[in-house]
């Protein structure tokens, strides 16, 4: 049978050896603080007829304070990591416990509540006020002194004996993420990294001390400060930090001789900033062009999602799976990932296992294509979800192109699909993922993915669903991008092809782009588009480069960069804010809303899907409007090869 006795609860989750050791220890630091509370009362000359006073009340304190203890979960603290969140628990703990002592022992109500029990009679002496506050304050302190006893010699004895080993490491961060590595190196039996010192772009910080290690000034002495302290291993600790300065601090360090330089993980998929040492990345490609300042509202995110069934489509994929786990941290009732690949979702769920084994068994994996309509419709009875992310597409332009028709029946009837379904089911909210590629769109994959924008438009307001897509550029390693592709081709020693040498385009790693889409489904409301901010765009031969350099490799020698030619449907460079539609500033420094006056109705779109459906399933029969003329029919800004 089920219980809320927190008693119960720490006996069931905190190993028992550990759970035996810690009570024990209790039990004579409780025994012990009370017998020497009475010594320092009487000046160590204790009078005879107080022995028995002390005897009969210390199974009240015994009772009384291990109680406390277990009902505020001290039993549930790993000592190896105890923080001054449990020591504040313990604190009340034993408050709480005192409090009750002398209330019962001192009869502050009145009556006389143990009378009638002639063992706990004890007031023939007088049981001394003064004993409660010095008890108090010895037991405070060895409860807690034991506690922190290991962390103690973890992080100051050991560090400052004999252990002296690993890499020379210098930290770039002398904040709470700084801190939170150093105090993990000290925890470590053996470490790789043994840090020397910290560098900050705060100046205030310089000369001041992190956990022990001092803060020897900026970043713009990073080059003294590796050749003066003969550094061995950099370890940037910055979680917000911008991509450009990253790349200066990398290029300065590889300057330098420094190879070794790892960086934190990107935290964006955890909203509780727990970094440890086997977290820490090797610097990547991803870091040093699509990194940037993300600044997201975590509290808000969490209430939006928690306690919620989500949906996600594409959950496979490189966004939709970024989805997911981003989700899964934000406390979920269940996550359906829906995706027609079952080797992905098989993949899916043993990352979810790993990562948030407590969600596993409420991440349901369902096989199913959102051109099915059955099976759509099965989904959504079976699970019922509140809040749906749309992210499954087919997504690559040139491949589109060759393929209009399935574009068509992915891109179009898959989201209506989704849409009428989510209508019906009454979600409170649906996001669609969309592109930068559908505003002033070149390309197959951009018109139908404008279309599937206002579709989602049309059917907000059909019902209680709110819809919302939500708008960006490239992300960093995708599937089938311009990344994973330059890695292929330089395993095999080159060259990196490259379209054309002036090929621009907004980059962002996975991540942050997912972040923002968070972000942005609390702030969208139904009907809007909102567009994410990608920054400052890149030219693709820039990003070649970048990825020959980190390979310690010199471009255009050691490896070459070729030109190939734009292909079907490319633009030189993709526009995300246009004259077209302007854009509305939130409360999101990154997120915007696209002004549009492009809206349809939902019979309208209904007659439109009509002729779409018959394109799609007619094939060429010489009187059928062809897909792409469609497009340029019913999205009034695309403009394909044959129409420029």
């Amino acid at each position: 049978m089920p219980t809320n006795n927190p008693l119960h609860s720490i006996l069931a989750r905190c190993p028992s050896r550990r759970f035996i050791f810690f009570f024990t220890i209790d039990t004579i630091v409780i025994t012990a603080s009370l017998c020497i509370s009475f010594l320092i009362r009487f000046e160590f000359v204790l009078p005879v007829e107080y022995y028995g006073l002390i005897l009969r009340t210390l199974p009240l304190f015994l009772v009384c304070k291990l109680f406390f203890l277990a009902w505020f979960r001290i039993y549930g603290i790993t000592w190896k990591y105890v923080g001054l969140q449990d020591m504040y628990n313990i604190g009340k703990a034993l408050f709480f416990a005192e409090v009750v002592l002398m209330v019962f022992i001192l009869n502050i109500f009145g009556a006389h509540p143990i009378k009638a029990f002639p063992y706990l009679h004890v007031f023939d002496v007088g049981f001394p006020r003064s004993i409660f506050m010095i008890d108090g304050l010895l037991s405070l302190l060895f409860v807690l002194g034991v506690r922190a006893s290991k962390r103690i010699f973890l992080e100051i004895i050991r560090r400052h004996g004999v252990i002296r080993q690993g890499s020379r490491t210098l930290i770039i961060g002398a904040g709470n993420t700084g801190d939170i590595l150093l105090r993990d190196m000290a925890r470590q039996e053996s470490t790789r990294f043994y840090p020397v010192g910290l560098l900050d772009d705060n100046v205030l910080k310089a000369g001041t001390y992190v956990n022990g290690i001092e803060v020897l000034g900026t970043t713009e002495i990073l080059r003294d400060i590796i050749a003066d302290y003969r550094i061995e291993a950099l370890i940037i600790a910055i979680p917000s930090l911008n991509y450009h300065i990253l790349r200066r601090i990398c290029d300065t360090a590889r300057e330098s001789g420094l190879t070794n330089i790892k960086i934190i993980p990107r935290i964006y998929d955890f909203h509780k900033p727990e970094i440890r040492l086997k977290d820490l990345e090797d610097i990547s490609i991803e870091d040093l062009i699509g990194r940037q300042t993300v600044t997201v509202d975590f509290e808000g995110i969490e209430s939006f999602l928690k306690g919620t069934v989500i949906l996600v489509t594409g959950a496979g994929g490189s966004i939709g799976s970024e989805i997911v786990m981003q989700v899964c941290g934000f406390d979920p009732a269940k996550v359906v990932l829906f995706d027609y690949d079952e080797t992905a979702l098989h993949n899916m769920r043993q990352k979810i296992q790993r990562r948030f084994p407590l969600l596993a068994e409420n991440a349901v994996c369902t096989v199913g294509d959102v051109r099915d309509e059955v099976r759509v419709h099965e989904v959504f009875t079976a699970y019922s979800p509140g809040i749906v992310f749309h992210a499954a597409a087919y997504k690559h332009v040139p491949m589109m192109e060759f393929n209009p028709r399935e574009a068509v029946k992915s891109n179009i009837f898959g989201t209506y699909l989704m849409a009428k379904a989510s209508v019906e089911a009454g979600v409170h909210k649906f996001v669609m993922i969309s592109t930068d590629k559908a505003v002033m769109p070149t390309s197959i994959m951009g018109a139908t993915k404008r279309m599937a924008e206002n579709v989602c438009r049309a059917f907000n307001g059909s019902g209680r669903t709110e819809f919302i897509a939500v708008r960006f550029g490239n992300v960093l390693g995708s599937r089938g991008s311009v990344l994973p592709l330059f890695l292929e081709q330089l395993k095999h020693g080159g060259p990196l092809t490259v379209t054309h040498k002036d090929m621009r385009r907004y980059f962002m790693t996975i991540p942050e782009a997912v972040s923002l889409v968070l972000q942005a489904s609390i702030i969208g409301r139904g009907g809007d588009v909102l567009v994410l901010d990608m920054g400052v765009p890149i030219t693709i031969v820039k990003l070649a480069e970048e990825l020959i350099k980190m390979h310690g490799l010199e471009p255009y020698k050691d490896i070459d960069i070729q030109f190939t030619g734009m292909r079907p449907g490319e633009k030189l460079f993709e526009e995300l804010l246009t004259a077209e539609e302007g854009t509305i500033a939130t409360k999101s420094e990154k997120v915007f809303i696209a002004r549009s006056s492009e809206r349809f109705t939902l019979d309208e779109i209904n007659a439109m899907l009509a002729e779409f459906h018959r394109a799609a399933e007619s094939g060429d029969d010489g009187q059928t409007p062809d897909v792409k003329t469609l497009l340029r029919r019913y999205i009034k800004h695309y403009c394909d090869d044959a129409a420029r």
